[in-house]
Formats: C-alpha cells, structure tokens, sequence
C-alpha cells in the first residue's frame, strides 16, 4: 500500500523514531497510525521512549491566572538543559499545560502518583457496582480494569485529553515535545487554587 510523506512526517514528529522506522512501521499497521505507534513501542524505536530515563534538572515553574483571578495554577515542567527551557516552544508548552490543569483540575500528575488507599477505594466500589449488576466474577476484574483506565483518564493530567486538541492525550502532548526538542519533558508537579476552595 502507499504510505504518504505526510503521516510518515506525522509520525516521526508523534514518535521521535526514524524516517524508515515509521515507514516500515506504518506498513506493518496497514496505514493505521494508532498501531503504527504501539507497533513502533513494542520495538524501542520510539526516542520518546528512549529518552524518558534521562535526568531533567531544568525547566521552568510557569503560572497562570484564570477567570479574571478566580483561579490560578502553578506547575514544574522539568528538561534537561536551560536551553530548551529557555525556547520559546517549552515556554508555550508549559503555558498550554498550566491552562489544561485550570480548566481540567487533574488531581495527579499520572497513574502512579495515585495514592494506594485511593486506588484501592476505586476498585472496590467498582468491583461492587460489577457485582450488582449480575456480571459474572471470572469477568468482574477485567470490567474494573476497564473503570480504572476511565478513573486515570479522569484525574491523571498526563492520560487527559488535552483541551486546546481532544484528539491527543497531555501525554502525547509532551511526547511529542520530547521528539520536537530531543530532550527528555516531565511534569514533575502542580498546584491548582481556586478561590473560596481548598487547594487541589
């Protein structure tokens, strides 16, 4: 089949892989970009991959001030070297995820930041709305790992859609910061105030 120059291009910019990586890629999903990637993880040819053990010591600590001062946000996005922190392409990046984290209120950076208690509390009042609704037990823990994928994508800001484009995650967001830049990207934290309410 033929596969454009344009979802090649799409592809390495998503991925950071190399150009005849993602065509060999993309032929092997039969042009389907999704699988293109997870074909392209499930090989280590994705640099964002790769890169996501390198250390981040810089960054920028970015704010921003929402509904004329009802809320603000403040949020730690690490790389590895003042130069890129200093690009005007980080700076718009950290902007973007200060403003996702004012309109979407995450309550976590990512899955693994969740609290045990909080996780466990989540899966047992899924495991019993699966109960009450007469599905089967071998089925059940499926069913709740289904749930949980929604709990994550409900209050992880890295599994989010991302508001400014519903059609990618925050998580492909920096993804493909860290392809465009070469350097690792990572939200180390956040703080969400809302003014009358507790911060979050």
């Amino acid at each position: 089949m033929e596969i454009s120059a344009d979802i090649v291009k799409d592809l390495r910019v998503k991925t950071g892989a190399g150009i005849m990586d993602c065509k060999e890629a993309l032929k092997v999903a039969g042009g389907n970009f999704e699988k293109a990637i997870d074909f392209l993880r499930e090989k280590g040819l994705s640099a964002a991959t790769k890169k996501s053990s390198r250390a981040t010591k810089d960054g920028l600590v970015t704010s921003y001030i929402h509904m004329g001062g009802k809320v603000g946000v403040m949020i730690e996005v690490n790389c590895e070297t003042d130069f890129v922190a200093k690009t005007e392409d980080f700076k718009t990046l950290t902007r973007d995820l200060a403003m996702h984290v004012a309109a979407m209120n995450p309550l976590y950076v990512k899955p693994e930041d969740v609290p045990e208690a909080a996780l466990q509390r989540e899966k047992d009042i899924y495991r019993k709305q699966v109960i009450a609704e007469g599905k089967p037990e071998k089925i059940a823990d499926k069913i709740v790992e289904g749930k949980l994928k929604k709990y994550y994508e409900e209050v992880c800001l890295v599994k989010q859609k991302f508001i400014k484009d519903t059609n990618q995650t925050v998580e492909d967001l920096i993804k493909a910061a860290i392809a465009k830049t070469g350097e690792n990207i990572l939200v180390k934290r956040f703080v969400r105030y809302q003014l009358g309410g507790d911060e979050s």
